[in-house]
């Protein structure tokens, strides 16, 4: 029944402004910062247009802080939101222009940031995941954005002491901002959802989240998808949002479900 929710009703696509921060302060503004400030610092004093430099503008220079900007690694907890802010920094920086590349192993690998090449952006999300070859490749990518410009953006369920990788390739990882990602509690979760209801006209009782807590997926982006189907279903039928209502709803969503599995 989840997924069939999900499914008719999608979540609006993964943001900064619609990424529920809870104790997550500090974490999406650096990699807020990140996204919008990129290009990092690097060894080629590249500018922040999406477009960089030309060759024979190029310098060798190092900046100190190059390791330090190069990448954040952030790490929590399934659920808790990692994906969503490595998604929201891949939309922006796309559409501010850069390549963007997410890595997943048994996906094709594309060429290494070169010196001449604008700099581009590169997610990883659970890179303790990964296989041999991916972290073969990763460790060469690490070295070749040292060299030429360019970021990267991990996730994982584990801080980077603690993931089972090759250890050069784990050390790397840990060179850069490291933040953990607070999975929200339901009582942040129960005052997300009202305070999303409120910027709609919505008037939403606290039961109703319980309910919804209790009987859809528990993330973030579902549990806003579910509210605002609940909302144009409500509308369309011009009554207010009750736990009778929701209910009802529920059990035609469970009734289509169980139809799509008969006609299987």
């Amino acid at each position: 029944m989840q997924q069939l929710i999900f499914d008719l009703y999608p979540a609006a696509p993964p943001s900064f402004d619609n990424f529920v921060v809870g104790h997550n302060d500090e974490a999406l503004a650096a990699v807020r910062d990140f996204v919008e400030t990129f290009p990092p610092l690097s060894p080629c004093g590249r500018g922040v247009g999406g477009e960089g430099e030309s060759p024979e503008h190029l310098s060798r220079q190092r900046t100190n802080d190059f390791e330090k900007y190069l990448g954040l690694f952030l790490w929590g907890a399934s659920g808790s939101g990692k994906t969503h802010l490595l998604q929201a920094a891949q939309a922006q920086a796309s559409a501010a222009g850069f390549s963007v590349h997410m890595l997943a192993r048994n996906n094709a690998f594309p060429p290494l940031p070169e010196l001449s090449a604008p700099p581009a952006l590169w997610l990883v999300d659970d890179v303790d995941n990964v296989d041999d070859d991916l972290q073969s490749y990763l460790f060469t990518l690490y070295n070749a954005l040292r060299e030429n410009g360019g970021g990267l953006l991990v996730s994982a369920s584990v801080p980077p002491a603690r993931l089972t990788l090759r250890e050069d390739l784990r050390t790397r990882l840990g060179w850069g901002g490291i933040y953990e990602i607070v999975t929200l509690r339901d009582e942040d979760k129960l005052q997300a959802l009202i305070a999303h209801a409120d910027a709609r006209g919505l008037r939403l009782p606290a039961e109703i989240v319980a309910y919804l807590l209790k009987h859809s997926r528990r993330d973030m982006r579902s549990l806003v998808a579910v509210l605002d189907a609940l909302d144009r279903h409500s509308l369309s039928l011009k009554r207010p949002l009750t736990l009778p209502l929701v209910r009802e709803w529920l059990s035609g969503i469970r009734n289509q479900e169980s139809k799509v599995r008969t006609d299987a």
